[in-house]
């Protein structure tokens, strides 16, 4: 078994254990609300009201976001139609899923990837709010496991490209 399939049966094991402990309903009711959060549009709204409201930081704190966005995003959706691995929902016999998921492919995760992007603006303009920033992003990606439509590794691969987006984002924008 080489280094690839290796991984491959971890994640899988890793995913079982996950969803053997946690498909109750209060945890997939939670984890629907939770995983919402990361759709995206709660982002948007936030960064708005911080421009209109927020004098010291909050115009930046949008304008980076959409700067950080907008490199996140196509590099999700390059990684994800490029590797196109399939969801546990659609590979794992036996497996019904909480939820219908928007696309076929898993990997990385776009939820995770856009909760750890914000969470890392968050971190830049609001300090004090980091941590709870970075708990909301990761309970995200742990929303989207415990629903069974990402494996582990989708997570740890959109919290990566959130965070790196994130920062190269912020970056930039320093720059500007």
């Amino acid at each position: 078994m080489n280094r690839l399939q290796k991984l491959s049966a971890f994640d899988t094991r890793a995913f079982h254990w996950c969803n053997g402990y946690g498909r109750s309903l209060p945890v997939l009711t939670s984890s629907r609300w939770i995983s919402r959060l990361g759709d995206g549009g709660l982002y948007l709204v936030l960064g708005i009201a911080l421009a209109l409201w927020e004098a010291q930081d909050g115009e930046a704190f949008l304008l980076a976001g959409l700067l950080a966005y907008a490199i996140e995003l196509p590099l999700y959706l390059l990684l994800k139609n490029t590797i196109r691995r399939d969801r546990p929902c659609h590979r794992l016999e036996d497996f019904q899923a909480a939820i219908e998921p928007s696309d076929k492919f898993s990997f990385p995760s776009g939820h995770a990837a856009a909760a750890f992007v914000f969470a890392m603006l968050v971190a830049e303009f609001y300090p004090s709010m980091m941590l709870p920033a970075f708990v909301l992003a990761g309970l995200v990606g742990a929303s989207r496991v415990m629903l069974g439509v990402h494996y582990p590794t989708d997570i740890a691969a959109g919290a990566l490209l959130g965070i790196g987006t994130g920062l190269l984002g912020l970056g930039l924008w320093g720059m500007l």
